[in-house]
């Protein structure tokens, strides 16, 4: 079976756990150079004065939303068309999150349909940088300065990736990566707020740790989380620091290939590259421009070719978690996002799949398009 993706892990990885098992220096709690390493190496890539590393993509999101002292009441803008961990940071305070619907060419949130959905409760913007191709963002941050809210980006998928030159993640008040095993670089799980605010970075430091006081340590002021990355973990992502734009240069060799052998491919939509973005296509997806054959259809056959595939996201605004919970309603519209959801399916994109694997499954793919 061809996978979707599998990591890339080198010598360097291994020395370095392999260090700090001998040195005893494995958790989170523990002042060691590697965790505070990998949050600099970090922040240098993107730009950033300061990096909180943490468990996962997902407490990354729920620390930066925690670190605005966002809470119940208040609303922050979500695309539609994302993993539902970008919704659950909000939703994690009891923030109400708001769904706006997609571009059809880059599959980002759209910034023309965002101002429609700002109240007088909306405190943040959480664009996604989806599939590794940069969002709109100097429309986003116009908007947010216009209406006084913060911007957190979610560059779970694009590390590497720049926006008019500027590297994503880099660009909004808080960026937000993911370190899981699919990523661009990986730590196995892991994550990391940046920003270049101090008090925001001291707050997301302080509730990272159970918010432990620094005057008086069993005394908290604040709900805490644990959301320590390990030392082990960061140990790994110095090491893979270093890999960064190989891995990124990898995906765009592995996304052209693709789209020579796909381009006049009628039935499939694929993804772009706008002329201001560097998309490093974390996923090579492809949009069906017809129901028939089916999404499922496809998939079916491809995977007994041996070819493992992946759904799009399911649109959040269907999600049953939030029309149980009120957050949207089944009379709710937003099309780009329910035909991506539908239509939508990535294909391998592991930054060590080969030129004859991409030729069968491109061969594979055609065939179950019943194009020559």
């Amino acid at each position: 079976m061809i996978p979707v993706s599998a990591p890339l892990i080198g010598e360097e990885e291994l020395e370095n756990v392999v260090d700090c098992i001998k040195r005893g220096e494995i958790s989170g709690t523990v002042k060691d150079d590697y965790i505070e390493k990998f949050e600099s190496c970090v922040c240098q890539q993107c730009g950033k004065k300061y990096g909180v590393a943490t468990t996962s993509g997902t407490t990354a999101l729920a620390l930066a939303v925690a670190s605005l002292n966002i809470k119940s009441g208040d609303e922050v803008i979500v695309p539609a068309f994302t993993n539902i961990a970008t919704a659950f940071a909000a939703v994690y305070v009891g923030a109400k999150p708001v769904f706006v619907d997609s571009e059809a060419l880059t599959w980002n949130i759209d910034p023309n349909k965002i101002e429609e959905k700002i109240t007088s409760a909306t405190k943040a913007i959480i664009p996604v940088h989806i599939y590794g191709h940069p969002a709109d963002m100097d429309s986003i941050m116009k908007m947010a300065k216009k209406h006084n809210i913060y911007v957190i980006e979610d560059a779970a998928e694009a590390q590497g990736a720049t926006y008019k030159d500027k590297a994503v993640g880099g660009i909004g008040h808080i960026g937000c990566f993911s370190f899981y095993a699919n990523k661009l670089i990986t730590t196995g799980e892991g994550g990391m707020v940046v920003t270049d605010d101090i008090d925001i970075a001291e707050k997301a430091r302080l509730l990272r740790n159970l918010a432990f006081s620094s005057r008086e340590k069993f005394l908290h002021k604040y709900i805490g989380y644990n959301f320590r990355m390990t030392n082990l973990q960061a140990a790994i992502g110095v090491a893979q620091m270093k890999r960064l734009e190989t891995h990124c240069n990898m995906k765009r060799q592995i996304a052209q290939k693709y789209h020579d052998r796909l381009s006049k491919v009628p039935k499939l939509q694929l993804p772009v590259e706008m002329a201001w973005a560097k998309n490093v296509y974390w996923m090579y997806g492809v949009v069906l421009r017809q129901e028939t054959p089916t999404r499922d259809d496809i998939r079916t056959k491809l995977e007994a070719k041996g070819i493992e595939t992946r759904n799009f996201f399911r649109p959040l605004h269907r999600q049953p978690a939030f029309l149980d919970l009120g957050i949207s309603s089944k009379e709710d519209s937003l099309p780009v996002s329910e035909l991506l959801g539908q239509r939508g399916f990535y294909l391998p994109s592991g930054p060590a799949l080969s030129d004859t694997q991409i030729d069968f499954i491109c061969d594979a793919l055609k065939e179950c398009l019943d194009v020559n």
